[in-house]
């Protein structure tokens, strides 16, 4: 992993963002990415191997974990992760692009051009809804992975015992999690720091559309008093 650009790109969304959204990547980059990288890929990586189901039938143990785990943890988490973070890349390209078109305004036209950008990290006109967007699209992300873990595994935990009956096994067999009290509490930590994202997310929108309003009744007064 190339860890200069990782670093180019989290002071590339850190520069612009609120002060809530300063806090929601710290939430997400310490709590949340680090932790996957640093513990939980270990905690999971022998989820299938120490998977023991008291049968010797073969293929029984292949079928019931595929119908108790449909997706690992791991891997919901990392595509949750991947979902979260890119509209954050896209208010930085939606930057880049102003910089880009005030550049060649500049070259084109030279220095007594008419300045489209004075600030083009400014959050106003498109990109305004850009950095809006990305904060519904980030907490509608979390909010429906939060719903398919709750679907796949009931109240965010994992049992130490499961029964499974589906063929080839040739009964009722018992099976075993591996490390079930571990992984609950990696689970249940991601679901909290999930929750916490998705409140400063829905804290920052509100925050932004607080006080472009709150400007715009501003410049309504202004008018009329003129």
């Amino acid at each position: 992993m190339n860890w200069g650009a990782f670093e180019g790109l989290l002071s590339g969304v850190n520069k612009y963002s609120t002060a809530f959204g300063r806090i929601w990547l710290s939430v997400v980059f310490i709590f949340r990415l680090l932790v996957y990288l640093v513990a939980a890929e270990k905690v999971w990586s022998d989820d299938h191997k120490d998977f023991d189901c008291n049968t010797l039938q073969p293929g029984c143990t292949n079928v019931c974990f595929d119908h108790f785990f449909p997706v690992s943890h791991i891997r919901l988490w990392a595509l949750q992760l991947i979902l979260v973070t890119c509209p954050s890349l896209l208010v930085i390209m939606h930057v880049a692009y102003r910089e880009a078109r005030e550049q060649r305004l500049r070259e084109t036209k030279g220095d007594n051009y008419r300045c489209l950008y004075p600030d083009p990290g400014k959050k106003r006109g498109g990109l305004w809804w850009t950095y809006l967007l990305s904060l519904i699209f980030k907490a509608g992300v979390d909010v429906v992975f939060l719903y398919i873990f709750f679907r796949f595994y009931k109240n965010y935990t994992l049992p130490r015992r499961v029964k499974c009956e589906l063929p080839p096994c040739p009964n009722v067999v018992d099976c075993f999690i591996s490390r079930p009290t571990e992984k609950n509490i990696f689970t249940v930590f991601m679901v909290v720091t999930t929750c916490i994202c998705v409140v400063l997310n829905l804290i920052e929108a509100t925050y932004l559309i607080g006080k472009r309003c709150h400007e715009c009744q501003q410049a309504g007064g202004g008018d009329s008093r003129r």
